[in-house]
């Protein structure tokens, strides 16, 4: 069972901020109003190779009115049963009776917590800020969730907690095929297994249910699993509609890898933009299937260059996707799709020993300008590879705050040309190193 980390505090302090940045969601309602978020939600999170469930309490209020009480009753008695706990004051108006009565909830659970002042904009402003809650004895750090300052030592509180997880035993990479409804998804099933397993038919969205079907490639094992088509909105209040776009979310959060089908002839579309978007949010591999590429393409290469230029700009947040162009109907293309499953599979498993990769980080990072946080330098200490899929890497830094993205994007870029992985999505974490350590 996954640990559960709890988010708490008065309302209007930035646990919904602050959750939605974790989660990178945007489920947790945000409004500058106090008491906005209703009900307790929960999120499966990860955090450098670890996973918990994430919870956004309602927020608690001494206000003596119905709503106010039973949210206090409800989250009081719910902490009892999560592990950790982030409890989250505003450093603007300070330690008031309300925070007192919340940290001393905290500290009858029994359960570690974490005290974040948050709202604290100012860097020179952070020791006068948390001064008056160092009273309690508990860790206090201080943050702008605005800014996004603090995040990474609140996801380094939270890793250093969660217990070792250890990978299932898996018989073979899972591959989910995802697209709009009538791109080709149950015909390619067919043409992948070589039998006539599913119905398909010429009306969009014949296909409800998602099946799990195990195949053989090269000695292989993998697991197929076939879904409905993602509708880019719900025009009528369909059952069978509501249950496919459901079954294909947990299709992909399911799989390793994702073939998302776009149709050949007509390229992709802003939809299919946001399906590849929920992909990678679900950090899964993931290949492009241009199906019916064989309707009327008699300029092969001119056709699949265009193509290419197409998904380019449509998916421009991830350019080097690959893309197979296929036929489900003809089973042209289909060879070449299992290959690309194969490269992909072995991709994501790839282990880089941290030799090799810091070798190549301090390499990098002495041919770039190092990134400015305050007024001084960002000082990397050393980069090494988490457990995940697909490969994830964390670097250790003394201000992690100080690598925008457009610094990962850079190292993101030469690791993926440096370690053939061109294609496959990584990141990069960035964690405040503990040993002060002096880089090369």
């Amino acid at each position: 069972m996954l640990s559960k980390v709890a988010i708490v505090g008065r309302p209007n302090v930035g646990k919904s901020t602050l959750f939605n940045i974790l989660t990178g969601s945007r489920k947790s309602v945000v409004k500058n109003q106090a008491g906005v978020t209703r009900d307790i939600i929960i999120e499966p999170c990860e955090v450098w190779g670890k996973h918990f469930d994430l919870i956004d309490t309602g927020g608690i209020t001494e206000a003596h009115d119905t709503f106010s009480q039973l949210i206090r009753e409800q989250v009081t008695e719910f902490l009892q049963t999560v592990d950790f706990l982030l409890v989250v004051m505003d450093g603007r108006s300070g330690l008031i009776p309300e925070d007192r009565e919340i940290i001393k909830i905290a500290i009858h659970t029994g359960k570690p917590f974490l005290l974040i002042v948050n709202k604290v904009d100012k860097l020179h402003e952070e020791d006068v800020a948390k001064a008056e809650f160092y009273e309690f004895g508990e860790d206090v750090l201080a943050t702008s969730f605005e800014q996004r300052r603090g995040v990474s030592e609140i996801l380094e509180w939270i890793h250093a907690r969660l217990p070792e997880q250890i990978e299932k035993v898996r018989e073979g990479a899972t591959i989910a095929i995802v697209g709009k409804p009538n791109v080709g998804k149950s015909s390619m099933i067919n043409a992948l297994l070589g039998q006539k397993r599913m119905l398909v038919s010429d009306i969009a969205g014949t296909t409800i249910d998602s099946v799990d079907t195990p195949f053989l490639y090269n000695g292989q094992k993998y697991i197929l699993v076939d879904t409905a088509g993602l509708r880019k909105s719900a025009k009528r209040d369909d059952h069978l509609e509501i249950i496919s776009a459901f079954k294909s979310q947990e299709s992909i959060r399911r799989a390793d890898i994702v073939l998302l089908m776009i149709d050949g002839t007509m390229g992709p579309t802003d939809q299919d933009a946001r399906i590849m978007q929920a992909i990678l949010e679900d950090h899964k591999g993931v290949i492009v299937v241009s199906n019916k590429s064989d309707l009327g393409r008699e300029q092969v290469p001119e056709y699949r260059r265009t193509l290419k230029e197409q998904v380019e700009k449509v998916f421009h947040f991830f350019v080097d996707v690959p893309i197979v162009y296929t036929s489900a109907k003809t089973e042209q293309g289909v060879d070449g799709l299992l290959e690309k499953i194969e490269w992909m599979s072995q991709k994501l498993a790839m282990r880089i020993s941290t030799a090799d990769l810091n070798d190549f980080f301090f390499d990098v990072i002495r041919k770039a300008p190092a990134p400015v946080w305050g007024i001084s330098n960002v000082k990397f200490y050393y980069l090494t590879q988490t457990n995940q899929q697909p490969p994830a890497f964390i670097a250790f830094a003394n201000h992690p705050d100080g690598v925008d993205n457009s610094y990962r994007r850079f190292l993101i870029k030469n690791l993926k040309e440096k370690f053939d992985l061109v294609g496959i999505p990584l990141r990069i974490f960035v964690m405040k190193s503990r040993r002060g350590g002096k880089g090369r």
